[in-house]
């Protein structure tokens, strides 16, 4: 067998080899939910001889893809994650993500490589919300996901109980930031793309070592292109240099931060103004859903519009520089949102064009 295959994971306490899937009778474990239904098929691709695997990308600015991404090297990265947030063998994980990315899918690769024992909630915006009897060494959620758990008293003390949270799949708002800072537990902003397997890089928003910098695994080397995009050198999970989408400011220590995506930055008569800085400067004053998007214009090039779902005292938005202020504000019902959540930048660029 190959290195993959000699893997066994332990799920609810109890241990599965490679022969546990190679059966026509289903493990126990299958039949608890159609998620843990869903964990045995990716586990019984995992165990396949086929050194591959499939996933698909999050579709946040462009239509989502598959690709193919080696057993391997989601190993390696695995190893690095594990390593860095000390996990150990029989550490209680809990599994609450969409087994269709490669966050869910690391999750399990993770209790593979370090020998974790696995839980699997069905992804929802209260994971922990039938978990009270089962106190987690380790999870990782989607900002969404923590938003609803710390506003929910019960829910928010099994999250202050796991000791390692890593969060991922969409920005992380400031606010909701300040309330992760005081606690006690050991939090975490990833930085990563499926290219990358996952994260290469994390930001610690929790104690006095809180950070608006991330740090790269030691084995990742980063640079910046002319334009100032991330470069990723990480030959361990990615075989080849991967150049980012990502605007971003490295420090003299390797530090970083991501100032936005190239392709959301608006030309406005020769202004160049990044979308999510922008965003930023709103949301502390707004409190409905919105997002920054872009329109043709005749004499600009490109505007700054503001779609929001519900109406707002416009001059709110002169608090912001000149040029950053939205020269047409759309009402939408609904901001269009990829399945993990992230705004979706071309669905909703479409929307403010078709009117």
């Amino acid at each position: 067998m190959t290195d993959y295959q000699n893997l066994t994971i332990t799920i609810a306490g109890t241990t599965y080899g490679k022969e546990n899937f190679c059966k026509d009778a289903l493990p126990d474990f299958a039949y608890k939910s159609s998620f843990y239904k869903e964990l045995y098929c990716f586990l019984k691709d995992w165990y396949s001889d086929s050194p591959l695997l499939s996933v698909q990308t999050s579709g946040s600015t462009g239509a989502p893809k598959q690709m193919q991404v080696s057993k391997l090297r989601m190993m390696q990265s695995a190893k690095l994650t594990c390593s860095f947030l000390q996990l150990k063998p029989k550490d209680k994980t809990l599994l609450c993500m969409s087994l269709n990315y490669i966050a869910g899918k690391m999750m399990v690769v993770r209790s593979l490589v370090a020998g974790l024992d696995l839980y699997a909630m069905p992804p929802d915006g209260h994971p922990l919300a039938n978990t009270s009897n089962i106190v987690f060494d380790f999870s990782a959620m989607i900002p969404l996901q923590v938003y609803n758990t710390l506003h929910n008293e019960t829910e928010r003390k099994q999250f202050e109980k796991i000791n390692a949270i890593i969060i991922g799949g969409g920005a992380i708002d400031e606010k909701l930031e300040q309330q992760l800072q005081p606690l006690r537990n050991h939090i975490y902003s990833s930085y990563g793309m499926t290219e990358t397997l996952s994260h290469i890089a994390l930001r610690k928003l929790s104690g006095k070592d809180a950070s608006p910098y991330y740090q790269p695994f030691s084995s990742v080397k980063l640079s910046l292109s002319d334009d100032n995009a991330l470069i990723i050198d990480a030959p361990s999970v990615a075989e080849q240099r991967l150049y980012t989408n990502d605007i971003a400011e490295i420090n003299a220590d390797g530090s970083f931060r991501i100032l936005g995506r190239k392709d959301n930055i608006i030309n406005s008569g020769g202004i160049k103004i990044q979308t999510e800085e922008v965003e930023r400067l709103l949301k502390p004053l707004l409190d409905v859903p919105f997002a920054i998007s872009t329109l043709p214009h005749e004499k600009f090039g490109e505007i700054v519009a503001l779609a929001i779902e519900k109406p707002i005292d416009e001059t709110l938005l002169h608090n912001l520089p000149k040029y950053y202020q939205p020269k047409k504000v759309i009402l939408i019902s609904k901001i269009p949102l990829t399945e993990t959540g992230k705004i979706n930048r071309k669905a909703l660029k479409e929307l403010l064009k078709a009117g």
